[in-house]
């Protein structure tokens, strides 16, 4: 049985240059900006309705439809009493359009668990062959020129165990080299875990070891987060994997929230990790979506509140590691890649004028967007004209896996829902000017 203590090499400690790279706020272009340009951040205002030019009549009336069912809580918080579906004839034809319109769908495998909710091994090894199915998909069918696929580590590995994990490295340091030892079938013993919970992980990190092996050279597999008493855990087996398979490239991605008032230190030490250990870095940036349980679960521990106190400190937050990640990426984009994965108008334009400044290119796979399917498509459809890599989340599988997902997830954003005025009303005027146009002839 092999040790897991991790080397004193591994303490928690930020470099001095990485401090520099987000303390500092400005640099100088690598290229003057052209605002005659009509592509330039400056024109990206997301206000002309014809963004929506490209949708057919029925999806626009589909579109308001749904924003106008999503401004019911009560209908959002219920429900789990609908059932929807789509063929896999329909998956395909939907990835179809949205080629068409220049976004790239980027599949996800609905399927997670939380506390109380294990399903046995059994079930992991269905969810794996779910998942291996979705690199496949990803890879074979042609729908983006740069795969991506999202991955929830708990559809693999209990939640119960890796909230136990979590506790543990409080006090236990691991090594990247024997977890990806482990992965690969060697056979370890965690300390603080039971015989069967050592069985387990040992079983979660050989799933986790396939689809890697699946994907690398082929799918950018993009690890989420989900709640903080197990995300510890679900980045130190993200870490192992990318210490595997990120050695050429950011084949595998971990996701940070940056509602967390941790947020930037745990972004600084994973770039310290992946410059210790060699490998190379990616990046999925979100705000985050489980901030009502959060903090309802700190209150009842007694615990400090992890989310920021206001709105405004979590956008300094996406910004901050927004800037340190960007900078990273104009210096070594062969060594760090990150998807800005965001509804806010601001963020998007913070994000492309950067870009601009840092002269990265706009269809260069290091910096992407991503906005979920549904969501925030006069930005996605604007981005995307304008050249940018913009991906949709696109869940997909059978209703007994998806509904679940959708329903906490639609439950997650219901105040996003409730305010998303702004698409509707585009989407309004794109509709009565399609309306005026078929009536009177002119446009």
């Amino acid at each position: 049985m092999c040790s897991l203590l991790r080397p004193p090499t591994f303490s928690r400690f930020v470099s001095v240059r990485l401090k520099s790279v987000a303390a500092s706020q400005s640099l100088p272009a690598k290229r003057d900006r052209d605002l005659s340009n009509p592509s330039s951040p400056d024109f990206l205002t997301f206000e002309d309705p014809q963004a929506f030019k490209v949708k057919s009549f029925w999806e626009l009336i589909r579109a308001l439809g749904v924003f106008r069912l999503c401004s019911f809580p009560v209908l959002v918080n219920n429900c789990s009493k609908f059932v929807a579906g789509e063929t896999e004839g329909e998956i395909a034809d939907s990835m179809q359009k949205m080629s068409s319109l220049g976004l790239q769908p980027m599949l996800a495998v609905p399927i997670e668990e939380d506390l109380g909710e294990s399903t046995g091994e059994r079930r992991y090894e269905d969810n794996l062959v779910a998942m291996l199915e979705c690199v496949h998909m990803s890879h074979s069918k042609g729908w983006s020129k740069n795969p991506m696929m999202q991955l929830k580590i708990t559809a693999l590995v209990s939640p119960e165990l890796c909230a136990k994990l979590t506790s543990l490295l409080k006090t236990e340091q691991y090594d990247l080299n024997v977890l990806v030892r482990a992965m690969e079938g060697e056979e370890v013993m965690f300390p603080g875990l039971t015989q069967s919970e050592n069985t387990h992980l040992l079983l979660g990190l050989q799933r986790l070891n396939r689809i890697g092996e699946a994907s690398v050279d082929k799918v950018r597999v993009l690890v989420d987060a989900e709640y903080t008493y197990m995300n510890p855990a679900l980045s130190l087996i993200t870490a192992a994997m990318m210490k595997k398979f990120n050695q050429q490239s950011a084949w595998i991605w971990n996701t940070y929230q940056c509602y967390l008032k941790e947020s930037r230190n745990l972004l600084l030490d994973a770039i310290q990790t992946a410059t210790n250990q060699s490998f190379c870095l990616g990046v999925k940036l979100v705000r985050g979506a489980y901030m009502d349980k959060e903090r309802k679960l700190a209150e009842k521990e007694g615990r400090t509140d992890p989310i920021h106190e206001s709105w405004e400190r979590t956008n300094d937050s996406y910004n901050g590691c927004l800037e340190i990640m960007l900078r990273l990426v104009s210096e070594k984009p062969e060594r760090y890649m990150m998807i800005v994965a965001t509804h806010n108008e601001e963020s998007v334009r913070r994000a492309v004028t950067r870009m601009e400044e840092l002269g990265l290119d706009r269809d260069a796979d290091a910096v992407c967007f991503g906005q979920l399917l549904g969501m925030c498509d006069h930005v996605s459809l604007t981005l995307a004209q304008h050249g940018f890599l913009v991906y949709k989340s696109v869940p997909y599988g059978s209703v007994e896996d998806t509904l679940p997902y959708l329903v906490r997830r639609a439950q997650e954003n219901r105040t996003v829902l409730q305010g998303i005025r702004k698409e509707r009303d585009l989407l309004r005027l794109e509709l009565r000017r399609r309306l005026k146009e078929k009536i009177t002839g002119t446009a």
